[in-house]
């Protein structure tokens, strides 16, 4: 299982960590923390030095209940950083997450190697063309609505099968557009309850059957600091748990804040599983 990332084949085979940069005010963790050349640049050395794959970059916050960030802000935020990565670790592959095409192709042709987008094309109609113009790997996440929105819209009668049966409906569309690279995302946390949360971690192996290879983002979510009752700050212990869990559920992409302690969960992954 592998992809294609700017001409560098990707073995999924063993599973991988995205470290992720958020170069947003407002995330829910690490929000306002990389505003300056400085420390952006420490965080991705940091990152790459800890094991991390994939650099993903985010300039709109995807947090519920986030507010609109207009395109020319958006593009604002991520293309210098894109160029300041670029400039100081070339080799760097850097995904950019965002659901809107004009983002994404400026992104691409700044030097980015695959998109991010939590909408799977759902909030903008020439993305999966401009996917397929592009030629690059493109995660689909599982979401109702808009980060606005999506947790009024937790409403499913049977979630596994309508996650699946949205992915399929994705998957459809994506290949139409001759789109060739496709990881999915089940969307931890978008329009989707604790306990939901939580169902969908324990059935995820039966995302199989997509025949994708699947992202976990479960890393310091709420998901986690609410069922322990502490905080964001305080959830590595709880996300490395989940972490094992995904990859045991056969996840093969981790995206994390914490790309250190994600590379030795998939170290010990790979010595348990290697017997």
């Amino acid at each position: 299982m592998t992809i294609n990332c700017k001409g560098k084949l990707i073995d999924l085979s063993s599973p991988k960590v995205m470290g992720i940069l958020n170069v947003t005010p407002d995330s829910f963790f690490d929000g306002g923390k990389y505003k300056d050349e400085t420390s952006i640049l420490n965080q991705v050395e940091n990152m790459i030095t800890d094991g991390a794959t994939f650099i993903d970059i985010g300039g709109y916050s995807s947090r519920p209940g986030a507010e609109n960030v207009s395109e020319e802000e958006e593009l604002n935020r991520v293309l210098p950083v894109i160029e300041l990565v670029l400039k100081h670790f070339p080799e760097t592959l850097i995904s950019i997450d965002t659901f809107r095409s004009k983002v994404a192709k400026k992104s691409i042709e700044a030097g980015a190697a695959l998109i991010n987008d939590i909408s799977g094309g759902k909030l903008d109609d020439n993305m999966l063309s401009t996917i397929g113009n592009l030629s690059v790997p493109y995660i689909i996440m599982h979401m109702r609505g808009n980060p606005k929105t999506m947790q009024q819209q937790t409403d499913y009668n049977d979630l596994i099968k309508e996650v699946i049966s949205y992915f399929a409906e994705r998957i459809s569309a994506a290949n139409a557009e001759k789109i060739n690279d496709i990881i999915i995302d089940p969307g931890f946390g978008f329009a989707k309850t604790l306990e939901q949360n939580y169902e969908l971690l324990n059935r995820l192996e039966l995302l199989n059957i997509l025949d994708k290879p699947m992202l976990a983002g479960v890393s310091r979510k709420s998901m986690i600091y609410k069922t322990l009752n502490t905080t964001s700050e305080n959830a590595l212990n709880g996300t490395t748990a989940l972490h094992m869990v995904a990859l045991q559920k056969d996840a093969k992409i981790l995206r994390v804040h914490d790309v250190k302690e994600a590379i030795e969960c998939v170290t010990l992954f790979n010595q348990l599983t290697s017997q």
